[in-house]
């Protein structure tokens, strides 16, 4: 995953650890000793909630650094900076972190891709199929997202491009017959997974998560215990309301992992984390480009140390 934030944009911009070494905190010991550089774990604050990992994961990433600093083991700029990297590490380990992707043990495996519109979702569908495509499997795309103009013949673009099948109907049908329909034809075809788009208008549109809801039941009417997967594509340059749709999409469907797309380097990169603590899923892929290869799976670890990499 190495260098995946700064691929995410080709606007080279000041990272978030360059921004925190310029509040002057590698003599941490300063800390310890109550001077006037103690002003500079609140300048570490702002610049983590800069940085959107948001209210709970910023206070806690502060009184880690100020912890022990007190105890005098964080005396220089790499003590410093290895406590950062190991209090976001272990933020995204928490809870229900594991980031594979859950496969059936009987075909097809049911993927249902939720988000609003703009985030990347169908985008993300193409660079999915693809990559279980190079894993030899056989993929099957349902356009179940009919009320968005272009929405169904972009999805079979892709379908086309990565080798799909594909199941669609005309604008305005009701998504959840189509995710029926494509479960029905994947179990003929002997298909591997199904990825199914979904409508994504707002997210406070009570009328968009009751339609949700029914395709849920209808998948899982149709075969026990689908979807498997539900995918939740964020935007991430946006922040804060990502987190917030987050949280609106959980109370409405069963998610069980975290997609975040457009991240545009570590400025603003605690989204990630911050999303994670919100709704207690794992993050499962960073989107990074517009390519069907720029899919990266998450590993916490790798995420933590770009975060607060020099670059």
């Amino acid at each position: 995953m190495s260098r995946i934030l700064s691929r995410a944009s080709d606007v080279r911009q000041r990272s978030l650890w360059q921004k925190i070494k310029d509040v002057a905190l590698m003599d941490v010991g300063v800390i310890a000793r109550g001077g006037v550089e103690a002003g500079s774990l609140e300048r570490l604050e702002q610049l983590l909630l800069e940085a959107d990992f948001g209210v709970p994961v910023t206070v806690r990433l502060v009184d880690d650094v100020s912890r022990l600093a007190q105890k005098g083991l964080a005396r220089s700029d790499a003590d410093f900076l290895a406590a950062l990297r190991d209090g976001v590490e272990t933020a995204l380990r928490s809870g229900n972190s594991s980031p594979g992707l859950v496969q059936s043990s009987q075909k097809p495996t049911v993927i249902l891709v939720v988000g609003v519109n703009g985030t990347g979702k169908t985008t993300f569908i193409g660079k999915l199929s693809q990559r279980l495509a190079n894993e030899g499997k056989r993929v099957l795309l349902a356009a179940g997202d009919t009320f968005r103009a272009g929405a169904i013949d972009q999805l079979k673009v892709w379908a086309q491009r990565t080798g799909a099948e594909f199941v669609g109907a005309t604008a305005g049908a009701d998504p959840a017959a189509v995710a029926f329909q494509a479960i029905d034809a994947a179990v003929t075809r002997n298909i591997d997974v199904v990825i199914v788009d979904t409508a994504g208008r707002l997210h406070t549109s009570a009328g968009l998560m009751d339609e949700l809801r029914k395709v849920v039941r209808v998948v899982a009417k149709r075969l026990p215990g689908a979807p498997h997967e539900t995918l939740l594509v964020l935007d991430g340059t946006i922040g804060q309301n990502a987190v917030q749709q987050a949280r609106e999409f959980a109370s409405a469907v069963p998610v069980t992992g975290l997609v975040m797309t457009k991240l545009d380097g570590t400025a603003r990169g605690g989204v990630v984390v911050a999303a994670h603590e919100a709704i207690d899923v794992p993050v499962k892929f960073l989107g990074v480009g517009e390519k069907a290869g720029d899919l990266v799976p998450f590993e916490a670890a790798d995420f933590a140390s770009e975060l607060f990499s020099e670059a």
